[in-house]
């Protein structure tokens, strides 16, 4: 990551220091990892630890006396993508590349290389993005892609009131995303090992609540386990409902109570 960079060039007359005003030379960051951690015991949820990840990036790295915001963006495989951003309104940018077809973050996802547009002004590309960005009062935007593990993929964007000096230091920028990709990388191994756990102990309580039906559907009927098994599937597909539904109703006339207790419930 940072061994390349996109950018359109520009020369303007007034640019902005961006993501660097405050930041000590040769800074590598190297507190993000702790802010990460507490992050992620205050706020399990993964959109709740991205958008404080994201404040805390705007923070660091905003410039003085320019309104400088950051959205960031975790692809997971068989889960919805999570975006958050640390604007107060909560209101996000990123989809405005999906809406329009196409943007600097989508190129940067794409190539896994750093996109910098130092001036919408003067971009040509992705015309429609470019004025709908324009209209929250942004000049300059900066994605980084983020290192994460497996087929897991992430994108931090840094969006700016002002243009983009492009002799800037976007290495510093590249430096705090290089941190925070790991800590980020922690946090989505924990929780993959958490919904893990959660899949399995729905799967053994789903297991649990068929086998105790077709138990009931056996004793009463006198027929085979496979037999039984067959009733429910056909209840299921008759009526249009979950096996585990169908099973938990048996169960529960079985019972002559409302609710099927497992072991497994928590």
């Amino acid at each position: 990551m940072g061994a390349h960079i996109v950018w359109l060039l520009t020369t303007v007359p007034e640019v902005c220091p961006v993501l660097k005003a405050g930041v000590p030379e040769g800074e590598d960051f190297a507190d993000v990892a702790l802010h990460l951690q507490e992050s992620f015991l205050q706020n399990p949820e993964v959109e709740a630890f991205l958008r404080d990840l994201a404040e805390y990036a705007a923070s660091r790295l905003a410039p003085l006396n320019h309104e400088c915001c950051c959205e960031i963006t975790v692809l997971r495989p068989k889960k919805p993508a999570a975006t958050a951003g640390s604007r107060a309104d909560g209101a996000l940018l990123s989809p405005l590349e999906s809406d329009h077809g196409d943007g600097p973050g989508l190129l940067a996802m794409r190539t896994g290389s750093t996109v910098l547009v130092a001036d919408l002004r003067r971009e040509q590309r992705w015309p429609e993005y470019v004025r709908a960005v324009r209209r929250h009062g942004f000049l300059s935007v900066l994605s980084i892609p983020a290192a994460l593990e497996g087929d897991a993929r992430g994108m931090m964007t840094f969006y700016c009131t002002a243009p983009v000096d492009i002799t800037d230091e976007i290495h510093v920028a590249e430096t705090f995303v290089r941190q925070a990709s790991k800590g980020l990388t922690l946090a989505l191994r924990m929780l993959k090992l958490e919904e893990t756990r959660d899949g399995m102990s729905a799967a053994m309580q789903t297991r649990t609540v068929i086998d105790l039906a077709t138990g009931a559907i056996m004793a009463q009927n006198r027929c085979s386990q496979a037999a039984a098994f067959k009733l429910l599937k056909d209840a299921s597909n008759t009526r249009n409902m979950k096996l585990r539904e169908v099973a938990a109703a048996v169960v529960a006339s079985v019972a002559g109570v409302a609710d099927t207790f497992t072991y497994f419930d928590e």
